[in-house]
């Protein structure tokens, strides 16, 4: 990894450089890290154990939930650890690393949506050929072809940055590696590589937000043709989708779809994207869904009577 580079570290400059407001950090983000862990993998555990939700809506929700404790997971604990430190020094190959973890989590995350997205509109617009559509096998292909789409996706950016020279200032005034701090440390023209990396990140972000968000417009529209107790049910799925569409796509717009400027809210952006919105998806999908609150109660009570057997 080190061939084209001079550098072997990177010093992060993290969120502050206050120490109270470390403490502070590490507090928030490890609430919020944990939080992410407990609630995604109660949503996983719950999707694998109960017979109820084996529809392909929870098969895709089970993926996405895995694909938050991931991309959580590639910037949380280091942000804790850092927090703690009085230098925050990450190497070269974690840095690499940390980046194609984050644009592979995130990615994945996106094209999950995407399906769970086809998946709804399948249901609604189509109910009498739902099954046949969104079988078991067209959802493990699609499912499939999403972690394909996000490695390519995650190779198209580091490659380039692999290649990088730095041979300046190591100091990356961000709380993780990512394109655009390390474009600011490499001494050489950039523009044609920035314009691949937001020409592909940015238009996976605005597109698959176009294709979302219109695609859920199909939906509404379709359902003046369904009944009260029909509109109600999809309204209400479509509602939690629609939020956590937003909180993802939000970020990521703002963040990959722009020049190589910086911003004061860049850092608190990036920490919402990466560390907020894993952590408010299982809470909007499970307060907002009966069945799977009603699999999770199930669930428990199930394993506490048998505990309460023995």
């Amino acid at each position: 990894m080190q061939q084209n580079s001079t550098a072997t570290e990177f010093i992060l400059l993290g969120l502050t450089q206050d120490p109270e407001r470390q403490k502070m950090v590490f507090v928030i983000v490890f609430i919020f890290y944990v939080g992410t862990l407990v609630g995604n993998l109660l949503i996983i555990v719950t999707i694998k154990s109960s017979w109820t939700l084996g529809s392909p809506m929870y098969f895709f929700l089970f993926y996405l939930s895995l694909a938050d404790s991931c991309f959580s997971t590639s910037t949380a604990p280091r942000l804790i650890v850092d927090a703690l430190s009085t230098k925050k020094i990450i190497s070269y190959s974690e840095c690499m690393t940390q980046v194609f973890a984050l644009h592979f989590f995130g990615c994945m995350e996106v094209f999950v949506l995407i399906l769970m997205a086809v998946d709804r509109y399948v249901a609604i617009c189509k109910p009498l050929h739902y099954p046949t559509i969104m079988s078991r096998q067209v959802c493990i292909i699609l499912i499939t072809l999403a972690w394909i789409g996000s490695f390519m996706h995650s190779m198209a950016q580091i490659i380039p940055a692999l290649r990088l020279p730095f041979c300046g200032p190591n100091l990356i005034d961000r709380y993780c590696c990512d394109l655009q701090p390390l474009l600011k440390l490499a001494c050489m023209d950039t523009y044609a590589i920035n314009l691949l990396w937001v020409t592909n990140s940015g238009a996976i972000c605005s597109s698959s937000f176009v294709i979302l968000m219109t695609s859920y417009i199909l939906i509404l529209h379709s359902l003046q043709n369904h009944s009260a107790e029909a509109r109600k049910k999809a309204l209400s799925t479509c509602t939690s989708h629609v939020i956590v569409v937003v909180l993802t796509f939000g970020p990521c717009v703002f963040i990959y779809t722009r020049p190589p400027t910086t911003f004061p809210m860049d850092k608190m952006v990036a920490v919402f994207y990466t560390i907020g919105t894993p952590f408010l998806n299982p809470i909007i999908y499970t307060l907002r869904n009966a069945e799977v609150k009603n699999a999770m109660r199930k669930l428990w009570h199930v394993k506490i009577t048998s505990e309460n057997k023995r």
